[in-house]
C-alpha cells in the first residue's frame, strides 16, 4: 500500500542506520551541523534506525535521546523532514509532531524525483510470519504501556542492558548472497525506477528488471550519508562522509 506521492528534492540529505546512542555520538554532531546551517540540505530523509532505541510510549528512551530529538524537531520547523520508522525507532509521531513519520505498515513510501518513481523503505517490512507478529506486538500501545512500568520498576536495567548489547554489534558485516536475497524478496513485487532502503547496511547498487535497487550504507559504519543529485549521470545519490574534523 503506497501513500500519495512525495516529491524528493534536489539537494536532500538521506541517511539511515545511525543507531545513535551515547556510545555513538557522531550523529548528534552531524545534526548540529544542519541545525547551525553549516550544512544546508533542502530536505532531510531519515530512513530508520536513526536511534539505537527510541520507542514512543517508553519515556526513558525519549529522555536518553532528548537533545537529538529537540534538534530534529527544530530542523523540521525550517525544512521538510521525512522519517521512515525502523525496527529500533517506532511509534514516533507524537515525539516528532512536525515531521512526516511513516510507520512500517506505510512502507514502502512512494515518491517522485524528476519524473522518476522512487520507493523508500527502512527495509524490515514483510518478512516471515513470526517476525510480522513480533513487529505488531512490539508496537502495540497496550504492551508498551505495560513495558513502561516494568522499565520504571526495574530502574531501566533491561533497557540499559539492551543498550550495552546493541553498542557492541558489528553494523558493517557483508551480507553473502545479497543479490539473490533482494531478488527473491522484492524483484517480482515492485515496479519503479529506484527502490531505496537501509536496514541491511550493505552500501550496494543492484540492477533488476523492474527497478534499480540501492541499499544505503549505514551512518553507524563510517558516518556515510547521501545527497540527492541530478539524474543526468544516473547516480541519483552522491555518497558523503561526515567527519567531526569538518
Amino acid at each position: 500500500m503506497f501513500l500519495s506521492d512525495i516529491e524528493i528534492q534536489e539537494g536532500a540529505y538521506v541517511l539511515c542506520d545511525a543507531h545513535y546512542s551515547h556510545l555513538r555520538p557522531e550523529l548528534l554532531e552531524f545534526i548540529k551541523a544542519i541545525h547551525s546551517k553549516q550544512f544546508l540540505p533542502t530536505q532531510l530523509i531519515l530512513m530508520g534506525d536513526i536511534f539505537d532505541a527510541l520507542f514512543g510510549g517508553i519515556p526513558y528512551t525519549c529522555e536518553e535521546n532528548a537533545e537529538l530529538v529537540a534538534l530534529l524537531n527544530a530542523i523540521s520547523l525550517e525544512i521538510e523532514v521525512l522519517y521512515l520508522e525502523g525496527n529500533h525507532d517506532f511509534n514516533l509521531q507524537k515525539i516528532f509532531p512536525k515531521i512526516k513519520v511513516f510507520k512500517i505498515s506505510q512502507q514502502p513510501v512512494s515518491c517522485t524525483y524528476q519524473g522518476k518513481k522512487v520507493l523508500l523503505a527502512h527495509g524490515d517490512f514483510g518478512g516471515a510470519f513470526g517476525y510480522r507478529v513480533y513487529v505488531a506486538l512490539i508496537r502495540n500501545p497496550l504492551l508498551l504501556f505495560v513495558l513502561k512500568y516494568i522499565d520504571i520498576l526495574a530502574k531501566h536495567t533491561i533497557l540499559k542492558k539492551i543498550d550495552a548489547y546493541l553498542g557492541k554489534k558489528d553494523d558493517c558485516k557483508e551480507f553473502t548472497g545479497f543479490y539473490e536475497f533482494v531478488q527473491r524478496r522484492l524483484a517480482e513485487k515492485f515496479t519503479c525506477d529506484y527502490f531505496i532502503e537501509g536496514h541491511f547496511h550493505q552500501n550496494k547498487v543492484l540492477s533488476f528488471e523492474n527497478f534499480n535497487y540501492i541499499n544505503l550504507g549505514a551512518f553507524a559504519c563510517n558516518q556515510r550519508y547521501f545527497v540527492v543529485k541530478s539524474l543526468q549521470n544516473k547516480a541519483l545519490l552522491e555518497e558523503k562522509i561526515f567527519s567531526l574534523k569538518g
